[in-house]
């Protein structure tokens, strides 16, 4: 049996493990979501957000692209933002990048990757921001790391930047931001403990987009 032929037997037994349990499971599954968390990661296929954090189904909502990236001018991250936060009011939105990213390392080599060039560019366009960090670091891993971790941080910035986040932070404190890396070498979530009130702080001249008027953000 080849790996496509054993997804339906994968299902099949996962369906029968959770009726086994709760004959209602799906039923109730079927009745809508209210997910705490909204997450954004990487495609990479081994980093499953659901397994390596232990959420049930229903209690994150999850976007995943290349490198796990926010730019400003793509629409998918953007309506899934403003899903997320606007409708289903989710309480944390999550960056999560991961160390060995192949989005990451190709973005630090002076290639042209085709139709990946443009998407790419937000990743060059950090290190082209924190170069002068990134060029002290002598050892090519740890560079490397480092830029995961810068990417992660400047995405989260990215959110900070959008008029839906600073609308409801404003009118409910809410979400809040996180930054992650997923090492993949030890299975463990690192927690940046990105500073979310420094960063806002150092952009808001720029970034206020006045949404509640006389309000700070």
């Amino acid at each position: 049996m080849n790996l496509y032929q054993k997804v339906f037997e994968n299902n099949e037994e996962w369906v029968s493990s959770k009726l086994a349990l709760d004959k209602d499971y799906f039923s109730n599954l079927s009745k809508g979501q209210s997910p705490e968390i909204l997450y954004i990661g990487c495609s990479d296929s081994r980093v499953s957000a659901e397994e390596m954090t232990g959420i049930a189904p229903g209690e994150m909502f999850v976007h995943r692209n290349v490198a796990n990236l926010v730019p400003n001018n793509d629409g998918n991250s953007a309506a899934v933002i403003e899903y997320a936060v606007d409708h289903l009011k989710v309480g944390h939105i999550v960056v999560c990048g991961h160390y060995f990213c192949g989005g990451v390392k190709a973005a630090m080599q002076a290639q042209d990757l085709g139709i990946l060039n443009p998407w790419l560019r937000n990743i060059r366009d950090v290190y082209r921001t924190h170069s002068q960090e990134l060029n002290k670091i002598q050892d090519e891993e740890s560079r490397y790391k480092r830029l995961v971790e810068l990417n992660v941080q400047e995405q989260c910035t990215n959110v900070i930047k959008m008029a839906v986040w600073q609308k409801n932070h404003l009118t409910r404190q809410g979400p809040t931001i996180h930054g992650w890396v997923f090492d993949i070498e030890s299975g463990k979530i690192i927690d940046l403990n990105i500073d979310v009130p420094k960063i806002l702080k150092g952009i808001q001249e720029i970034y206020d987009l006045g949404m509640v008027k006389g309000a700070e953000l």
